[in-house]
């Protein structure tokens, strides 16, 4: 018999494209289900892996193993996890998805327009400024998945629908 092992969910999607919203509302509707989660969100993960970040592509690499890395203890040793992380290249999630046993992929499709026009964070201002220079979709390539378990179009987006849809995907595939 082998162990039991928890999911492990990736939210990808181009930066303000809503996919820690997503994390956000499916991590409050999993707890009220008695599921619980730890959330592996790349912004405060860099903080402590890359605190003096440069986005240079070998430490991108290197943070991205180390986020899978550290995803794949969690899920060995029976916790769920979300990745809530743009993750620009596809082999970044497919290693997660070779490494962990129960994986799923979630694929916020949101237009560069609509990502530049909500940017939260600035990311999108601070790169018209020239103060950034490595915004995926924009300045770097973003591959998106070839064959996520649930694409989700941002322009139609209803929150709580949206989460159904995740929710009745995990249970499909027996995560939860």
């Amino acid at each position: 018999m082998s162990p039991p092992h928890g999911f492990a969910l990736w939210v990808t999607g181009l930066p303000a494209s809503g996919k820690s919203t997503i994390a956000r509302r499916l991590v409050a509707r999993l707890a009220s289900s008695g599921v619980p989660v730890v959330v592996l969100e790349s912004d405060v993960m860099r903080t402590i892996l890359t605190p003096d970040a440069s986005y240079a592509p070998e430490e991108r690499d290197a943070f991205y193993r180390t986020l899978v890395l550290l995803g794949e203890l969690l899920v060995r040793s029976n916790v769920n996890v979300i990745f809530d992380a743009t993750a620009n290249k596809r082999a970044y999630r497919d290693r997660a998805r070779y490494l962990l046993p129960k994986f799923m992929e979630v694929y916020v499709d949101c237009p560069l327009d609509v990502c530049k026009a909500r940017d939260p964070k600035g990311i999108y201002r601070q790169a018209a400024s020239g103060r950034a220079a490595t915004v995926p979709g924009l300045q770097i390539p973003y591959e998106p998945p070839e064959t996520p378990e649930i694409t989700l179009d941002c322009r139609t987006l209803d929150q709580e629908a949206t989460i159904d849809v995740i929710l009745d995907k995990l249970k499909q595939l027996l995560y939860i």
